[in-house]
């Protein structure tokens, strides 16, 4: 009797004393994965449904959860704040990032998202290396596992596109990788490395930009069964140089020669490319195979998916096609996470930084309401009406993100009353054809338009980095000409704002749910799922009906 007492005595005190010693740590996954599908809309999810496989998008929804009515909670809706955003759970009023590009308002200096002038590229000696996270002012929730796991936690980003890579990786990321057109290569910059890692310089040595571009693209299915597009030959789609129309099949290997290594981009080819370099990364930095034991967290960006987007638009065999490709693609990249980390031990989400319009004069044919903003025309016709009422030239320096931008050195040397500027500048905008509305960004809160885009506008605001007055839209238009092809993104509209965001894997349970979320809100329900702090940033709430044990 004494024996069982002394021995259930030891067994207690050495779980107690295990406790102490922390030898039970929190349960979490072992690798992160973001994918980001660059002008994904939503409703790609079901338009292709019948034609995917059962282990690429299918297997996200029937083993995931999918929130189905998440939406971008601000304007204007580009890719390097819908990045940001994702990962901060922020919005560019707090985290900086207020476009591709922006304008110092106070120095009227105009700013690339990533570009940082104090630090060199690796493995190039372009200017497309000089890019970091310097501009974002937000952390991210990778800087946030970073900081959990006292800095032993694995964050890498991966994307054609420098913003997608940079942004997601945050300020702490081991690496980030993107893909430099003249040469082919994936790059980095001195801000994480001061070399690329031997494994990366073999991976470039394959040279496998080159490799996909030596073939045709053609439809993966015949051509009659893409019943989910209009016909090829159409008016809407813009062609390669040196190609005659923007038909199937398209030689890349002769079209190559006149667009160089950087049309992989505007390929399905380009998707493949990027998910080889994310399996390199988790094989050779043994991604979810921590020494210590924590989570390891991969940011990938499919970007060429908005690059085919822009040039073929919505309803084109090629947005078609290169979904179903991207179908495969998933399933490949599931089952090599299956078996490289194990099948239910990491943690996968799938969004999109923004959707995409129909192009408007293939709205206007099917006598639907659409159009073209002239920004040139209302940028000269702008700054005509004001110069002849204040005397001076060029006072606004430009309506990038639909916002107008002031010459504030010029309103100062002249003293000149800008608030009556901005009054005369909305009431000329508001005369203007496709515009909804026009309002002070000082005042949006305020102003008559509905409460749902009032909030994007002020969530879009950030005043040193955004132009002072916001124009808003009708639907389905967008800025361009009538010669435009292709389409584009950038508006408040669902189109444009109604994003993807299903998460698989380790503690997620399967379901769907038709609340409204926002894109803010995955940042923190990772956050929760990681049992760590949200991002400094942060305005968004955890999905928390989608969180198992």
């Amino acid at each position: 009797m004494k024996l069982k007492k002394s021995l259930l005595a030891i067994f207690v005190l050495s779980l107690f004393f295990g406790h102490l010693k922390g030898q039970e740590p929190i349960p979490r996954p072992k690798l992160v994965v973001g994918l980001m599908v660059d002008q994904m809309r939503w409703d790609y999810l079901y338009r292709f449904y019948d034609r995917y496989g059962e282990g690429g998008f299918k297997r996200l929804l029937h083993d995931g959860f999918s929130c189905e009515n998440t939406y971008i909670p601000y304007v204007p809706t580009y890719t390097a704040i819908g990045h940001s955003t994702v990962y901060t759970g922020s919005v560019p009023a707090i985290h900086g990032i207020a476009g591709n590009d922006f304008i110092i308002q106070q120095t009227g200096q105009r700013m690339y998202c990533t570009q940082d002038d104090h630090v060199s590229g690796v493995g190039t000696v372009e200017s497309e290396g000089k890019q970091s996270p310097r501009n974002l002012l937000a952390s991210t929730i990778t800087d946030q596992l970073k900081l959990a796991t006292n800095f032993r936690s694995k964050v890498i980003g991966i994307a054609i596109k420098d913003r997608g890579g940079i942004l997601p990786a945050g300020h702490f990321a081991d690496a980030a990788y993107w893909f430099e057109s003249k040469s082919g290569n994936w790059i980095s910059s001195t801000f994480y490395m001061q070399r690329l890692p031997e494994w990366v310089d073999q991976f470039n040595a394959k040279k496998l930009a080159a490799k996909y571009l030596q073939q045709e693209w053609n439809t993966l299915y015949p051509i009659e069964t893409y019943t989910q597009s209009i016909d090829d030959d159409n008016p809407y789609e813009a062609t390669f140089r040196g190609e005659e129309s923007a038909v199937f099949p398209k030689n890349l290997s002769a079209l190559v020669n006149d667009n160089g290594l950087g049309l992989i981009r505007t390929t399905p080819f380009g998707n493949t490319l990027t998910l080889d370099l994310a399996k390199a990364a988790i094989s050779n930095e043994q991604l979810g195979n921590n020494p210590g034991g924590f989570t390891d967290f991969l940011c990938v960006s499919l970007s060429s998916t908005d690059y085919v987007g822009h040039q073929f638009s919505v309803n084109a065999i090629e947005i078609e096609d290169t979904y179903l490709r991207l179908d495969k693609e998933l399933e490949a990249f599931f089952t090599y996470l299956d078996n490289q980390v194990g099948k239910g031990d990491y943690t996968l989400f799938i969004t999109a930084d923004h959707g995409a319009s129909h192009n408007p004069l293939f709205f206007m044919d099917k006598r639907g309401n659409a159009g073209y903003f002239d920004e040139r025309n209302a940028l000269s016709g702008l700054n005509a009406l004001l110069q002849n009422e204040f005397g001076q030239e060029k006072i606004v320096r430009s309506l990038m993100n639909y916002q107008v931008h002031l010459d504030y050195e010029t309103i100062r040397a002249n003293d000149l009353d800008e608030e009556a500027i901005k009054e005369a500048s909305i009431k000329f905008l508001r005369t203007l054809e496709g515009v909804a509305f026009v309002t002070d960004m000082e005042k949006a809160g305020a102003s008559s338009i509905p409460a749902r885009i009032r909030e994007r506008i002020v969530n879009g605001y950030n005043p040193k980095r955004s132009g002072c007055i916001q124009i808003i839209l009708e639907p389905q238009w967008y800025s361009g000409s009538p010669r435009s092809r292709g389409t584009t993104h950038g508006t408040w509209a669902s189109y444009d704002a109604h994003i993807p965001f299903v998460m698989m894997g380790w503690g997620i349970k399967h379901g769907t749910t038709n609340r409204e979320t926002h894109m803010t809100d995955i940042a923190p329900t990772l956050a929760a799922l990681l049992h760590i702090e949200e991002p400094n940033g942060n305005i968004g709430k955890p999905v928390a009906e989608l969180l198992g044990n």
